[in-house]
């Protein structure tokens, strides 16, 4: 092929795509879309209450513009767009911003390093390494953060599931690894006669009880402490196991499913849900981003197709094994014993 009819803009434009990435996190570390929630701002007047220099003001609100984040009206103000308002606004039950500040504060920086740990296969950090959450979950103020950046991932994923699921022949639900609650709480909402609970370590209590507190269902939800390699899990008719498998190696992964198969009466369900890649590892560019995190963070985690994991549950013992679509992003695997 003649070179003139080739362009190099595909293989820049991925080079540079960390600045897009930065600009936007940024933005939200300096609370951008929730100062713009009250109306549109003048440059000026933007540049002051999010406290940033002159030099640098007009370029960033102006590359959010370009980035469809912002907006900007004939009189110069700035705006949030339809999704920031609602999306990044943290003054709204829909704020996903947490998610963006765990981003920017763990992972950001850690996948710099990521040459160096292809090189070595040896995660660049304790705090999330298999075998390691104890000793991060004692500390408190880095561990409430890290939970309200698991409710922001969790929050769409656990509106499609309590929409897309059959939970009309369940009377029972366990989210493992659960966090805050967020998914329970919201199959508990849309869903009255669904009762059950979460199952994380011990130090999360308090933050799950507040939560479903928040949201009225502290009568139908209870947290179960305990860890997941050490004790039995809890029973339900239906568990949950979110973004849960692939922090772990694949003797823990078929662990946890074992464990799940145990936990679970006959006929009950095992709801496994990720950032599946795809079956031909051609198309799934999230989920394979989303294993090289795990490589990035954890001391033996990888992500995995669908098929991969059903071929892990029929190992453990299930039958009926299906999957869906669940997000953009997520898919599910649903599993029969």
């Amino acid at each position: 092929m003649d070179s003139s009819a080739r362009s190099a803009d595909p293989i820049i434009r991925i080079a540079f795509a960390f600045r897009d990435a930065k600009v936007l996190l940024s933005a939200v570390e300096l609370d951008v879309f929730t100062v713009l929630a009250d109306g549109p701002l003048a440059l000026e007047e933007l540049r002051r209450q999010i406290a940033i220099d002159r030099r640098g003001a007009r370029d960033f609100f102006d590359a959010l513009v370009a980035l469809g984040v912002l907006d900007r009206d004939k009189d110069g103000r700035y705006r949030n767009s339809p999704e920031s308002s609602f999306f990044l606004d943290r003054r709204k039950p829909t704020y996903i911003g947490a998610e963006l500040v765990h981003v920017n504060a763990q992972l950001y920086p850690r996948w710099g390093s990521l040459t160096s740990v292809l090189r070595t296969g040896q995660a660049q950090t304790g705090a999330g390494a298999a075998g390691n959450y104890p000793a991060f979950y004692s500390d408190m103020v880095g561990l409430s953060a890290f939970l309200k950046a698991m409710s922001a991932a969790t929050l769409q994923p656990a509106q499609a599931l309590a929409a897309k699921f059959p939970w009309t022949n369940y009377r029972t639900v366990i989210d493992i690894g659960c966090a805050e609650g967020c998914l329970p709480v919201h199959v508990a909402r849309a869903h009255p006669h669904i009762t059950g609970g979460g199952f994380d370590l011990p130090p999360v209590r308090q933050a799950f009880d507040s939560y479903v507190e928040g949201h009225g269902l502290s009568k139908r939800l209870r947290f179960y402490p305990g860890d997941f390699f050490q004790h039995p899990l809890p029973g339900a008719d239906v568990l949950v196991m979110g973004r849960v498998l692939h922090n772990w190696d694949l003797a823990q992964k078929k662990t946890l499913l074992r464990k799940a198969y145990e936990a679970i009466p006959a006929d009950g369900a095992l709801i496994v849900y990720e950032r599946m890649i795809d079956d031909a590892r051609r198309e799934g560019v999230m989920g394979l981003l989303s294993s090289l995190n795990m490589l990035v963070m954890t001391a033996g985690g990888f992500d995995y197709t669908s098929a991969d994991c059903m071929s892990w549950m029929r190992e453990a013992g299930f039958r009926s094994l299906r999957s869906e679509t669940l997000t953009s992003e997520q898919s599910m695997v649903i599993a029969i014993k």
